[in-house]
């Protein structure tokens, strides 16, 4: 964390030094029978932010020398303290703010206040006393009571910078909470951001279940699992890629709209954009198909943005989004011939696709097809031009093994993803209800898989036994909740909208 402010003759003190300090400090409160970390409870009434707004509406009203004192007792930590001989000052920082606290030897008394001189930033206490404002104009608590409440044993980063190292912030998150107030409200926003989702299902009729995390199949998306065993049935288990399979179950069972938020896991890199485990959000809902979709999509994220930042625009780095527009609506060959002039519709066959791949330097492997090629010229030359919220429909079926076809178009299915930034930040379907077909799609994978493809999904002979009972026409969705949180926050990152994100181990 890096050692506090150099001392008064410029040299940086020893951190072996303060350590052994600060646990000197702790052992003679201990030894005097006053150890913090016997107190059990303290009766937190106020939050600082609510205490300084009501002291400041009470002032709007007039004659405040003349009105009831407003008291309160505050919780947190110190961040900062100045002790000026018979009175002092600290700040202290809880969930909501910062409130400074003024602290005198005429209030506390004579021990009290020498055992508070002996207080540290970092030092968690807890505050009674009046509301009122300094004569420097500062919003501040009159304290009459000072308590320790919880010792600290390691030095805080130095206030004005904060805990710049970017790979410690992510290590010691409950560091950074506390000295960078932009990664606290993030994490807020993000609670916020998912109450916001199920509020809004909620109100659209919309059930939230759980599905398992441990399955023999995982499937559902196109991605590596990371496999376990499990001892007590002696059987190899997969962490879940994606939710759908099991939801989409439980639309044949009749529950018709139903939604999960929660974890699944890729085995695959890291970057800005992608951690191994991340939060996703699908939803299934009977009766309707990817236009529902569309409509459901651009309505919630379009809700979402108003209820947690107050407005349909907002800024992402150096661009404005505008979720108060409506979404644009392209198809993908449409959006490739957009930007590159090439029509795929003209394109006969997966031998003429694979020779434009060649001319415009695409990788490919031998068992890709027409579909596969479509998709990744998408990846190539469309993506990175979708700024503004842009709904991409109408997908290869190669590349969306578990979707419907279009009826007038057997080479397409009825699907979507939502591009935002150049981001991909949904994927939707008119769900595939026909088992037959969805055996073959299966087949297909398998080969994919037997030809080298890590990504494939495989036959789940359960999930074709679920449509053989008979799935009505449904739609579905799935959306990461970390990429919507960092285009809400602002974030750079991924990893600086996950707590805790994966890191490689330090040992």
């Amino acid at each position: 964390m890096g050692n506090p402010n150099p001392d008064k003759n410029g040299k940086e003190p020893d951190l072996n030094q303060i350590l052994k300090n600060k646990r000197e400090k702790l052992a003679n409160l201990q030894a005097a029978g006053k150890d913090p970390f016997v107190i059990t409870k303290y009766d937190q009434t106020d939050h600082t932010a609510d205490a300084k707004a009501a002291f400041e509406e009470l002032e709007k009203k007039g004659d405040i020398e003349n009105a009831e004192p407003i008291n309160v007792s505050i919780a947190g930590r110190i961040m900062l303290k100045r002790v000026m001989g018979k009175a002092s000052f600290m700040n202290v920082k809880d969930l909501k703010g910062d409130l400074q606290v003024y602290v005198s030897r005429d209030s506390l008394g004579d021990d009290p206040y020498a055992e508070f001189k002996k207080f540290e930033p970092g030092d968690i206490v807890g505050v009674k006393g009046y509301m009122f404002r300094t004569q420097m104009g500062e919003v501040s608590v009159h304290a009459s009571s000072v308590v320790l409440l919880s010792k600290n044993l390691q030095p805080l980063p130095e206030k004005f910078h904060g805990l710049t190292n970017t790979d410690m912030r992510y290590r010691q998150r409950y560091v950074d909470l506390i000295m960078n107030d932009t990664s606290r409200d993030t994490f807020i926003k993000r609670s916020k951001i998912i109450s916001t989702i199920r509020k809004y299902l909620d109100g659209q009729g919309f059930m939230e279940v759980e599905t398992p995390m441990l399955v023999a199949n995982a499937g559902g998306a196109a991605a590596r699992p990371f496999m376990t065993h499990f001892n007590a049935l002696d059987e190899n288990l997969n962490l879940r890629i994606s939710l759908e399979l099991y939801l989409k179950r439980l639309i044949v069972g009749g529950l018709e709209r139903v939604y999960e938020i929660g974890r699944v896991f890729r085995n695959e890199g890291l970057d800005t954009r992608h951690n191994p485990e991340f939060t996703l959000m699908e939803l299934y809902q009977a009766y309707t198909d990817y236009n529902g979709m569309m409509d459901l999509t651009e309505n919630m994220f379009r809700y979402v943005a108003e209820e947690v930042l107050g407005t349909t625009k907002f800024t992402y780095g150096d661009i404005e989004l505008d979720f108060g527009k409506p979404f644009e609506r392209i198809t993908m060959i449409g959006a490739i011939k957009k930007y590159t002039g090439i029509d795929f519709d003209e394109v006969p066959d997966t031998e003429a696709a694979k020779k434009l791949a060649d001319e415009k330097d695409i990788h490919y492997e031998p068992y890709h097809k027409k579909g596969d090629i479509i998709s990744m010229f998408f990846e190539e030359f469309v993506e990175e031009k979708l700024i503004q919220p842009t709904f991409v429909i109408d997908h290869p079926v190669e590349i969306s093994p578990l979707t419907k076809r279009k009826p007038d178009r057997p080479d397409l299915v009825e699907r979507f993803e939502l591009f935002i930034n150049t981001w991909e930040m949904c994927n939707a379907y008119s769900e595939l209800n026909d088992p037959i077909d969805q055996r073959e799609r299966f087949k297909a994978q398998d080969a994919a898989a037997a030809a080298g493809d890590e990504e494939a999904n495989h036959t789940d002979e359960d999930f074709l036994n679920a449509l053989e009972i008979g799935m009505p026409p449904t739609g579905g969705i799935g959306y990461g909740i970390d990429r919507l949180t960092m285009l809400l926050t602002n974030s750079p990152a991924i990893r600086d909208v996950l707590l805790f994100p994966t890191l490689k181990s330090l040992s």
